[in-house]
């Protein structure tokens, strides 16, 4: 990487998949100067670049992404890379790590401590851990690195405990403490998914400190990890002009899945009419006018049975078939097209417990959830991917 004058911090925010990540990077945003330059490198399951459109549009500096696999196992060896292009293009005042729902926070973190001490170009601010309070008994009970996740962190975000009861809370707390961590990791909750920045920033990075000093076990993992979720990829195209998206259709995959079964769905679609979040959270949809015939594009954020839909910038806009602007990945598969590639009606990925994706493959393949408005035609393709 360049020559820089002092180490950039690096901060790596890990937690299972629909704990409120994404949610907690996006509120620290406002509460930077407007100097700062807060630079994203997003690691995550499937094709869609989901979360780093919402990232760019709301004043990161820069973004990168390593997709389509786990960026503790199979593409640890492509993070150097992404963090020197971090550094070489967005000269950052700090890089937020934020990684997949089935990544190891140890592993990476001693990756990131290999590399900052053969560069001298940055440095382990910390490693943060969001622990999702309402569902976090279902899958800790499953999961062992749901478990890994709340253990080996600087500290742990309560999110979304404003959704339980009082021994829903403390019910977590103990499960948490019974992780037997000595000390006990600092914990502290989240406003609604929002973290005051000099707690998520300036961690003492306890985590990387005490990397191979009888830790062995925690890098020793066979990488089966991310076998824990299967991974469905979905796009819908159109025969010729672009073609909305069948929202009743759509809605009814929403209502319907299992957060015992599937843990997360996000989207990029078009739709000529004005889609609706779950109840919870219908203020997310700005007031829109809909333009007769216009298709608009939108994101869909889906977990635990909430879902959210956020219009795109408005150059990303487009009555005719259309274009999107992307970042760049740098792992294998693809993120959004870039400029000179026209972008389908759907792309969408789903992730399922294990065991589960054969089932939701089937049902949409059969055209249950996903087809054209008003068309029978179209091209609908399914694919397992992980």
């Amino acid at each position: 990487m360049p020559a820089s004058i002092r180490p950039i911090p690096i901060t790596i925010i890990t937690g299972f998949l629909g704990s409120g990540k994404t949610t907690l990077i996006l509120n620290l945003i406002p509460q930077l100067p407007q100097s700062y330059k807060l630079a994203l490198l997003k690691n995550e399951f499937g094709d869609v670049a989901v979360d780093s459109q919402l990232a760019s549009s709301k004043a990161i500096s820069g973004v990168q992404e390593l997709l389509n696999g786990c960026i503790c196992c199979n593409l640890v060896g492509q993070l150097s890379d992404a963090l020197d292009t971090l550094a070489r293009d967005v000269s950052p005042d700090r890089i937020v790590v934020e990684t997949s729902g089935s990544a190891f926070p140890a592993t990476l973190a001693m990756e990131v401590n290999r590399i900052a001490q053969k560069t001298g170009g940055y440095v382990l601010d910390g490693v943060m851990s969001v622990v999702d309070v309402e569902n976090w008994k279902g899958y800790e009970d499953t999961s062992y690195t749901a478990k890994m996740q709340a253990r080996y962190t600087d500290l742990i975000v309560l999110n979304k405990w404003e959704l339980v009861d009082e021994r829903k809370l403390e019910d977590c707390e103990d499960r948490i403490l019974a992780l037997e961590v000595d000390p006990p990791t600092p914990r502290t909750k989240s406003d609604k998914g929002w973290v005051d920045k000099d707690i998520v920033f300036g961690l003492d990075a306890k985590l990387a400190k005490n990397i191979g000093q009888g830790q062995e076990h925690v890098h020793g993992h066979d990488h089966g990890h991310h076998s824990e979720v299967e991974v469905l990829s979905i796009a819908l195209s159109s025969p010729t002009e672009r073609r909305g998206v069948d929202l009743v259709k759509l809605e009814k995959l929403l209502e319907e899945s299992s957060k015992d079964e599937i843990y997360r769905i996000k989207g990029i679609l078009y739709t000529a009419s004005l889609p609706r979040s779950s109840i919870e959270d219908k203020a997310t949809i700005p007031e829109v006018t809909l333009i007769p015939n216009t298709l608009s594009r939108y994101i869909l954020n889906w977990a635990f049975g909430r879902w959210t839909f956020t219009l795109a910038p408005l150059d990303l806009t487009h009555t005719t078939p259309a274009t999107s602007r992307s970042v760049t990945p740098l792992a294998s598969g693809q993120t959004t097209p870039s400029n000179d590639v026209e972008e389908p009606t759907l792309r969408m990925t789903i992730i399922t417990a294990r065991y589960e994706s054969a089932k939701w493959q089937k049902r949409i393949q059969a055209g249950e959830f996903i087809a054209l408005e008003n068309v029978t035609e179209g091209s609908l393709n399914v694919e397992r991917v992980a």
